[in-house]
């Protein structure tokens, strides 16, 4: 039974995963079809589709997470797969930009997704499991990425809207499987009530950073976020300007992307893990993201963006870490509030980061100015290494 929920929770984020990625390649011209027609105010308008989806995951993340933890995870979940449906249908009919706009803060208030499935992975998994567990949620994401662009340049070929009535429908039939093949995970004598408190975000984020242990790992994990945002906000607007790729060769890195991602975390984690332990396996993705932020920063030829790439993917080996230590510090009736959380720092990241990657790209590709299109880059490696510090007291947390 266990087994089955979990490949149901890891097919689930990989659909999630295909429709994020199914849009990626397209980003330009569907930021020219509602208006904003040259590089740099495409970049700026898609980091503010961005920035509207980050701030609604972060007022409801931890409250969906808290439903969860109260009333189960997979009705929550069922429920929230609905929704990202729904989105896709709004995202598919938009030819204005407050649609889309609103099209992503739906999309956000279903950020209990994310939140409840890894939530149901912590209850199914022992402490020892969850680090290579949260890795193959990377995975699932990773494989998702594979085939999220390749679909996106297909459908979109056919029509522009065409990827997001494919993500419509592989979202509605996920939740068709789930209700057949979905246990619950949360049994009611290890659920708690759900209080006014569990209303307010800031109170849930307060409540979390004062738990023993906890602190560290949230904040670890929101200064990495917010780094590594600058891969989704810029991909396509950044490839198209160096390189002048098209959709199609966009997709392409894409999906090379996640192919080595989900190899990364769904095969070299584990491994790592057995061999070196949590907190070093941590240490070598502290120290690919850093290489690849300047990496990407001073890029000029098509070789160094495949090394590159390499380095990203691996770089992904930090997140499963920091969240896996941070849900080993918690109670088992809390793993939804610390999962919500988590996301909902994530999408504060995910709120702040693309207004300032997209400021930065467009100041540093007008014309006005110096030009360096890989500027956001290289301040996302200053992040990272500002981190270390911060790194080392995870030490004593992870597990040998």
């Amino acid at each position: 039974m266990k087994n089955r929920a979990y490949l149901f929770i890891l097919i689930t984020l990989m659909i999630d995963a295909i429709g994020i990625g199914i849009v990626f390649p397209i980003m330009p011209d569907l930021m020219a079809r509602v208006g904003a027609g040259t590089t740099g105010e495409g970049a700026f308008w898609g980091g503010v589709l961005m920035a509207s989806y980050a701030g609604a995951l972060f007022l409801f993340a931890p409250i969906v997470g808290s439903l969860s933890d109260a009333y189960g995870r997979k009705p929550v979940l069922l429920l929230a797969l609905a929704v990202l449906a729904l989105d896709y249908v709004i995202m598919a009919q938009a030819t204005v930009f407050w649609l889309l706009l609103l099209g992503r803060v739906i999309a956000g208030v279903a950020g209990a997704t994310y939140t409840t499935a890894t939530a149901y992975i912590a209850d199914i998994s022992s402490r020892s499991e969850r680090a290579a567990r949260f890795g193959m949620i990377g995975a699932a994401f990773g494989l998702g990425f594979v085939m999220g662009p390749a679909l996106g340049g297909v459908a979109a070929a056919y029509h522009l809207s065409a990827p997001f009535w494919l993500a419509a429908a592989l979202s509605t039939t996920n939740v068709a499987f789930g209700l057949f093949v979905l246990p619950e995970s949360l049994p009611a004598e290890r659920r708690r009530p759900f209080g006014a408190r569990d209303l307010n975000p800031f109170s849930a984020i307060v409540q979390a950073f004062r738990l023993p242990g906890l602190a560290v790992s949230l904040i670890c994990l929101f200064v990495f976020e917010f780094a590594n945002m600058v891969y989704p906000t810029l991909w396509a607007f950044f490839l198209r300007e160096v390189f002048d790729w098209s959709t199609l060769w966009i997709g392409l890195t894409l999906a090379g992307y996640g192919i080595m991602l989900a190899g990364v975390q769904g095969g070299l984690m584990p491994a790592l893990i057995r061999r070196v332990g949590e907190y070093r396996t941590l240490q070598i993705g502290m120290a690919a993201a850093i290489t690849g932020f300047v990496g990407f920063g001073l890029i000029s030829t098509v070789t160094g963006l495949v090394v590159f790439i390499i380095l990203a993917a691996l770089s992904d080996l930090s997140p499963p870490m920091m969240t896996a230590i941070a849900s080993n510090v918690m109670d088992e009736d809390r793993q939804g509030l610390v999962q919500g959380v988590i996301a909902s720092l994530a999408s504060i990241a995910a709120f702040l980061a693309p207004l300032l990657a997209t400021g930065l790209f467009e100041s540093f590709v007008d014309e006005s100015g110096p030009y360096l299109p890989g500027a956001p880059f290289l301040f996302s490696a200053v992040l990272v290494l500002a981190l270390l510090p911060m790194v080392a007291k995870m030490r004593p947390l992870a597990q040998s």
